[in-house]
């Protein structure tokens, strides 16, 4: 028989990480009492069964790091600290405890490595099982937050890390291939959905090296590259020769074409897409390298609208990515 409700939330907060110095009020009470001293930023995120993840193939431990590292990478793309997370669990009643207490092993893992306290939150009932996660950043010192809007003409496109794991891990997974299995041949792709890394140290190096703009690369390069061009009434150039491709990528994709078209436009990567003025590009690399990372230049900014997506030996690809509303589910047959 499974848990009441109470006792398994009671469970769960023993399984969450202490509490921050903010946090004077923790969970368990009917509100976290939390005294911020900066300005604070404030994102939400939801995963899904069966649009964002399969709960068979990824595993509740994946699903839980998912969920928290998904609303993390918002906050590094504003360059931001960060601080609190509140998780909402929407379960199907016939969902075991273990499953539950493994998404709650998941969300405490990411928030120790990430140093987040998990400061509340609630379990429902759901004919599909979703988490929710609304994550509080707070403004460092020495840097503001970087919006989407502040892409300037001349400054150049820049982004961390590379592209295109997330995508091929979900067409290995697709295939029936789990991370732990004899036969994987792609156990760096798979940590890309199933332990994804939010940017946030590499986040704070950009803001306060200058970077005028930043987008975190979740629905994929064509797409958020372009919510980030309309924001800033500008273009953006950009040069996929020059994109990083995570290693693998073109194996599973079927040659290197197909990598960059699968890179380019497959999300939940979790990178950071910049522009930073020319003149500070060399400070913000190294600052992103002292953070442990990579920063390359894949382009420029231009007057006019929208992205171009520019491919090696002629050609433009159609910015593209994950749509909410029109995207077919990930799928595990």
């Amino acid at each position: 028989m499974p848990s009441s409700e109470f006792d398994l939330i009671a469970t769960i907060n023993e399984r969450m990480p202490a509490a921050g110095p903010r946090v004077r009020v923790p969970s368990g009470d009917d509100a976290a009492v939390v005294e911020p001293r900066a300005a604070s930023a404030v994102t939400v995120d939801a995963i899904v069964d069966g649009v964002h993840f399969v709960l068979d193939s990824f595993g509740p431990e994946a699903v839980g790091r998912k969920a928290l590292a998904a609303s993390l990478s918002d906050l590094a793309a504003m360059g931001a600290a960060q601080g609190e997370a509140y998780v909402v669990v929407a379960a199907p009643e016939d969902l075991a405890d273990e499953e539950l207490l493994g998404i709650a092993d998941g969300l405490a893992e990411t928030a120790i490595r990430e140093e987040v306290t998990i400061a509340g939150g609630d379990l429902v009932r759901s004919p599909v099982l979703v988490v929710s996660v609304t994550a509080i950043g707070y403004e460092p010192g020495g840097s503001r937050f970087v919006t989407r809007r502040g892409a300037k003409p001349r400054d150049l496109v820049a982004m961390t890390g590379e592209l295109g794991g997330a995508a091929a891990a979900v067409e290995l997974m697709e295939a029936g291939e789990r991370r732990g299995d004899p036969a994987d041949r792609g156990a760096s792709l798979l940590e890309r959905q199933l332990d994804p890394m939010p940017r946030l140290r590499e986040g704070r190096a950009l803001a306060k090296a200058g970077a005028t703009a930043m987008i975190d690369i979740s629905d994929g390069l064509g797409a958020d590259a372009g919510h980030l061009a309309s924001a800033s009434g500008c273009s953006l150039q950009i040069d996929l020769g020059r994109m990083p491709v995570a290693a693998g990528v073109a194996e599973v994709a079927g040659g290197d074409e197909a990598a960059i078209e699968l890179a380019a436009s497959g999300g939940e990567d979790f990178e950071l897409l910049a522009t930073v003025p020319q003149e500070h590009f060399a400070t913000a690399a190294q600052a992103v390298a002292d953070a442990g990372w990579t920063l390359t230049e894949i382009g420029y900014v231009t007057e006019g609208q929208g992205v171009t997506l520019k491919l090696p030996g002629g050609g433009e690809l159609e910015p593209r990515g994950f749509d909410q509303r029109r995207h077919p589910a990930h799928s595990s047959d």
